[in-house]
């Protein structure tokens, strides 16, 4: 079987795409100046526009892994997050308390996908 690889960098890959399953690399803000509602926000986007370049969208999201900086930014991510979830197909998800790559750096998601 053959592995497609997207945006594919000297570290990583931010997609891999094998059997019809979408792998995005973990997505966060660029502009780690917004609060956790922001950097939420931007990153959903960064999920929609790899999933859609990969042939998918957010109704195809097989799981979920989201990682916060602090777990009080709990329900501010999930304002975010109830708004953009597809109704009807909120996949299965985790989210934990992790310390990040960098201090600013407030949420980190990573996707699982069919293609559709």
């Amino acid at each position: 079987m053959t592995i497609q690889r997207l945006h594919v960098g000297k570290r990583l890959s931010e997609v891999a795409i094998h059997n019809g399953t979408i792998y995005l690399a973990g997505q966060l803000a660029e502009d780690t100046t917004q609060n956790i509602e922001g950097q939420t926000r931007e990153t959903l986007g960064h999920i929609d526009r790899l999933l859609a370049e990969a042939g998918s969208d957010k109704h195809h999201i097989l799981s979920c892994q989201i990682y916060l900086a602090d777990i009080k930014d709990f329900d501010g991510m999930n304002v975010v997050w109830d708004e953009w979830v597809a109704a009807g197909n909120s996949p299965p998800r985790a989210t934990v308390e992790a310390k990040l790559a960098r201090s600013e750096i407030l949420i980190e998601i990573v996707v699982v996908a069919a293609q559709k």
